[in-house]
């Protein structure tokens, strides 16, 4: 019986891939996918429903499940993703954003005469900058508006610096990423230790070879279409970038970042210790910007009509990623209901594989996952929820098989010509999204294979 029901979920696996290829809303597909297994799983006599409550009847028990799933996670992680979202929309609003890119991007006139070095320059950058910004799209934008043209104009094809500019999200970590929130929540720890103690240590390594790569590659496909002839269109916007509020605005996105720096187990300043969680500091960092902005403008009003931003952010986020993980949570319990996890793990242990062999094939999965659907949340919530059972199976941590999905989605992501961010950047910089892709998916392969070798066998 496992067997037939890990057959009909890889056809709702097919046919979820085939909607979400066709931009249907993930939301629902993934919702309808997970309420019509969980039904097919209680016909076939292979799973009863896990509430905390029966409704007394299996028909509103399916509709049950959904209630508890939405206020789970709403406890747990949902708040906390909405207060990010909120902040980083209340940071775009008051332009603190584009204060912290302005200062970041000032080392770059040191490599005028080398170009290429200072398009790799920018992935390191640009990655702190993500780490502080979790927007990938948000993000991209601002740098297509402020080092875009300054790398055009230091000699570097559109392709070139827009490639960069994408490299700069491709790793979501960070203790204000949405992934890293589900990601510490699914193994059982807080943001900033999964962040510090599993995150760092191994994308560090990764973006010192992902700068190497890019150098290589960019220089190669610009000599190869100087060579071949191949025409640019021209640059659709020279003029520099400006910032028109106080530079100090730029500590303003860093703001969260140190506070969950200083106050953590990690640095011991006060007796007795005191720990901050993350979404405390963005409501700090709030009160903090909402002063920074009364100063500046002197005017209460001014400074409540700039504040809305940070609930419609939290609306948006609840609309946009909440949803998002509720949906992915209840695809992930009904294949657990037809027995997918039993039948992954039976299969692969009867072919020899061992946890890590299991691992690897799950990382491929999501990072093709991501290409096709266009999104790393989207990939990486539909299966994230599976590892802590599929871990507990093959004799891993947890925290070893979900580091790497959740990078290798966020991987997969740059080199879709249908993620959000790639079709964004590319229309602004006047290339296509396709050869972005293209350009994309020799430093992502050579990455992810690295990020493999690093995390399983060194």
């Amino acid at each position: 019986m496992i067997y037939i029901g890990a057959f009909i979920s890889l056809q709702v696996i097919v046919l979820v891939a085939y909607w979400l290829m066709k931009k249907n809303n993930p939301q629902g597909v993934l919702m309808v996918a997970g309420i019509l297994m969980l039904t097919l799983s209680m016909l076939l006599g292979m799973h009863s429903m896990s509430l905390t409550e029966s409704t007394g009847t299996a028909v509103f028990d399916l509709f049950r499940i959904i209630k508890e799933t939405f206020s789970s996670n709403m406890l747990r992680v949902g708040l906390m993703i909405m207060t990010i979202g909120g902040y980083v929309a209340y940071m775009k609003k008051i332009k603190a954003s584009d204060a912290l890119v302005y200062v970041s991007m000032q080392p770059l006139a040191i490599f005028k005469k080398f170009p290429y070095i200072a398009a790799s320059i920018v992935i390191p950058i640009g990655q702190m900058l993500f780490i502080c910004t979790p927007s990938a799209t948000g993000l991209g934008l601002l740098l297509v508006a402020s080092i875009f043209p300054i790398l055009v104009g230091l000699g570097v094809s559109r392709l070139t610096a827009v490639s960069v500019i994408s490299a700069c999200t491709i790793f979501d970590m960070g203790p204000g990423s949405a992934n890293t929130a589900r990601a510490a929540e699914l193994v059982g720890q807080n943001n900033m230790l999964y962040f510090v103690e599993h995150q760092l240590p191994l994308a560090i390594p990764l973006t010192i070879l992902l700068m190497i790569v890019y150098y290589l590659t960019n220089r190669y496909f610009d000599r190869k279409d100087r060579q071949s002839g191949r025409s640019q269109p021209e640059m659709v916007d020279t003029k520099d970038f400006k910032v028109d509020i106080p530079l100090i605005y730029a500590i303003l996105p860093v703001l969260p970042l140190f506070l969950l720096i200083i106050f953590s187990k990690y640095v011991h300043l006060f007796d007795p210790p005191i720990e901050l969680d993350t979404t405390t500091a963005m409501f700090v960092s709030l009160a903090v910007s909402m002063l920074f902005e009364l100063i500046r403008l002197r005017s209460f009003k001014a400074v409540f009509a700039t504040v809305k931003s940070f609930w419609e952010g939290m609306g948006k986020v609840f609309t946009n990623v909440v949803t998002l993980i509720v949906a992915a949570e209840i695809f992930s319990k009904g294949l657990i209901s037809l027995g997918f996890i039993d039948a992954l793990v039976e299969g692969c242990t009867s072919l020899g594989f061992s946890g890590v062999l299991v691992s690897i094939v799950i990382v491929l999965i999501l990072f093709l996952a991501a290409i096709l659907m266009g999104s790393g949340n989207a990939s990486f919530f539909s299966f994230g929820p599976l590892v802590p059972s599929i871990a507990a199976k093959v004799g891993m941590a947890p925290v070893d098989m979900i580091l790497p999905m959740q990078l290798a989605s966020s991987m997969g992501r740059a080199a879709s010509p249908i993620a959000g961010v790639i079709i964004a950047i590319s229309e602004i910089a006047g290339v296509s999204a396709a050869d972005l892709a293209k350009r994309n998916i020799i430093p992502m392969a050579i990455t992810l294979i690295a990020m493999m070798v690093i995390h399983f066998f060194i």
